[in-house]
């Protein structure tokens, strides 16, 4: 959409038919000496040849060009009111080296965890294009992906980011993690603040403790969504052998179920396990459905200035008439 930021300029626009008429009225002065003053005079007021008249139209053109100019077109979208959603997520992500178990599927082929919580939790973004989200990773240490964004095209980038192999050391913060969130949330406006934590093993790690990470959310009204994340039992790893091979071995899937309920518990939150994409999907769907109010915000686009564009065309049909008025308008001998 096309909009000017000063419509009323354009009325100048109204000027220029009657310079048309005046510049096209008469021809130049006559220079030349004759004998008799009547034939002069009859020479200085005679009308302008046509060549005369087609010289003044770049000149028209160019103040026409210039008048829009001024009015300073844009490109872009109007600003306008609407209702959304007052939540404020942070999405705490675990990405261990458990992670790269190989207990859940994408496409119908088997894939590791990461891959899968990424796919789910990017459904989950776009989703909700109102709220603004943010990321926290954590193994051994957490660290901030994305502050709260309605950019969401950037945050799912930076989820896309994410891998194992992105961390430092190995472990599990969830205590960390919790606490990272809740920085990041604290202080904001939104009418619900939300941490939703997903890992698949045991606080090991951190200064915090997930406990009293979880009172600290629950003294600054803040819920937290746990969710454990793995197969009941086993799953495979991947592993390379002494042979330099890439193999899968058998592990045993260790969540501490008990804090992450006890988590979600104190904070007015709810606590889940996911055993395969299907329910980990159907978890962020349940979340998304009850975590929902609305205000009235305004939303504001960005706007492309134009302008340049019939000012650069202004100046050409200047320059054209500049170069163009001793052809069109030479004086005869």
């Amino acid at each position: 959409m096309i909009r000017l930021l000063h419509p009323e300029i354009l009325w100048l626009l109204a000027a220029l038919p009657p310079l048309a008429l005046w510049w096209g009225r008469r021809g130049r002065a006559a220079t030349i000496l004759f004998s008799s003053t009547a034939v002069a005079r009859q020479a200085g007021t005679a009308r302008q040849a046509a060549a005369g008249r087609l010289a003044v139209l770049p000149r028209l053109l160019a103040l026409a060009l210039l008048i829009v100019a001024l009015a300073r077109p844009q490109l872009g979208r109007p600003t306008q009111e609407v209702s959304v959603s007052g939540v404020d997520i942070m999405l705490a992500v675990d990405l261990s080296g458990s992670m790269r178990a190989l207990d859940f599927k994408l496409h119908g082929q088997p894939a590791n965890r990461v891959e899968v919580v990424k796919s789910v939790v990017k459904k989950f973004i776009a989703e909700r294009p109102d709220d603004r989200i943010g990321a926290v990773a954590f193994a051994a240490f957490a660290h901030l992906v994305s502050p709260l964004t309605l950019d969401h095209d950037w945050l799912e980038q930076r989820v896309d980011a994410m891998s194992t192999d992105s961390v430092q050391s190995d472990g599990t913060a969830i205590g960390s993690a919790i606490a990272t969130a809740v920085n990041h949330l604290r202080g904001q406006p939104g009418k619900s603040r939300v941490i939703i934590l997903l890992t698949d093993g045991v606080n090991n790690a951190g200064r915090v403790s997930p406990l009293m990470a979880a009172d600290l959310a629950r003294a600054l009204g803040i819920k937290v969504y746990t969710i454990g994340a793995g197969t009941r039992g086993e799953a495979r790893m991947p592993a390379t052998d002494a042979f330099g091979r890439q193999v899968t071995v058998p592990v045993k899937v260790d969540i501490d179920e008990d804090t992450l309920r006890q988590i979600a518990g104190q904070t007015g939150g709810q606590y889940y396990r996911a055993t395969d994409t299907d329910s980990l999907a159907n978890i962020y769907d349940e979340i998304n459905r009850m975590e929902t109010t609305a205000r009235p915000v305004k939303k504001f686009e960005l706007r492309a200035e134009l302008f340049y564009w019939p000012l650069l065309a202004g100046l050409l049909a200047l320059t054209l008439e500049l170069l163009g008025t001793e052809i069109l308008r030479r004086r005869l001998p």
